[in-house]
């Protein structure tokens, strides 16, 4: 199993994947915040929270798969040789977890919230993708168990996640579009999500100037394009939010009629000259 060459490089390793895991971690508290301080989820995309589900359940599963299993990383070291690092850490594994807890508890107040949502439901076509995803997702299991092709069946999951991080996505940017507004979907969420995928790919860079290899780029090719991904569509959101629907303030509505006219009334003047009310002189 390779090593580190550089103390530096393995430090700033660890501290950018722990800088990736705060912001996508923390990222999704302000949405929670907002739904609750709101009592509404009006305005977030419901399909985005049920296929985020479904997206962080399968990378938890690689994570996982690839960090704790002894058999999937023999496997990794057979197809991409002894001398590379697994280019999964310890950050990758919390993120993933933390992330599966945190969607489901947003889905929880989807639903507790019920009166608020108006008209917004999941749709037919975000419930046939996830059944269809899993239902998938059985049958390569049961392909792999007679040959124990473990690493084949958790890079099914990787790949999974990277479908997912596409279509998640895209209901809200659609969203936004047809409301002709990103009110309800909170900004903090976004960039602090702009922020994770950013040192989350500066990690991946690290590792790879160290070992004076990319195999961990296409090792782990899921983590790669859902930093990628990430990045492009919160820039499709600030975008949305900045330039194309950017936050308008109430307009002050105009001063009741009695104080307008008592306004008025106020600027006449006590006493009117004589040239406005010539005197009559009697001859």
């Amino acid at each position: 199993m390779a090593s580190w060459n550089s103390i530096q490089l393995e430090i700033t390793y660890r501290v950018l994947g722990w800088m990736g895991f705060a912001c996508w971690s923390v990222g999704g508290y302000p949405q929670v915040i907002l739904n609750f301080r709101r009592k509404s989820v009006v305005g977030l995309s419901f399909d985005f929270v049920l296929l985020s589900l479904t997206k962080q359940s399968s990378y938890l599963i690689y994570n996982a798969s690839l960090y704790f299993s002894s058999a999937v990383q023999r496997q990794y070291w057979e197809k991409y040789g002894y001398g590379q690092m697994i280019p999964v850490a310890v950050n990758d594994v919390a993120f993933s977890a933390h992330a599966v807890l945190l969607t489901a508890f947003v889905l929880f107040q989807i639903a507790i919230y019920e009166a608020s949502r108006g008209t917004q439901k999941v749709s037919k076509i975000a419930i046939g993708i996830v059944v269809a995803v899993w239902s998938g997702a059985a049958v390569c299991v049961f392909v792999a168990l007679p040959t124990h092709s473990w690493l084949w069946l958790i890079n099914i999951f990787n790949s999974i996640q990277v479908c997912m991080t596409v279509v998640k996505y895209t209901p809200q940017a659609f969203l936004n579009f047809v409301r002709k507004s990103t009110e309800g979907f909170s900004l903090g969420s976004y960039l602090l999500d702009f922020s994770g995928g950013v040192t989350n790919y500066a990690q991946m860079t690290v590792l790879a100037i160290d070992q004076d290899s990319w195999v961990n780029f296409y090792g782990n090719m899921g983590k790669v394009l859902l930093s990628l991904i990430s990045i492009f569509f919160d820039l499709v959101f600030m975008c949305q939010r900045f330039l194309l629907y950017p936050s308008k303030k109430a307009p002050i509505p105009p001063p009741p009629p009695q104080i307008i006219s008592k306004d008025k009334e106020s600027l006449e003047p006590l006493l009117q000259s004589s040239s406005d009310h010539p005197l009559k002189h009697t001859v």
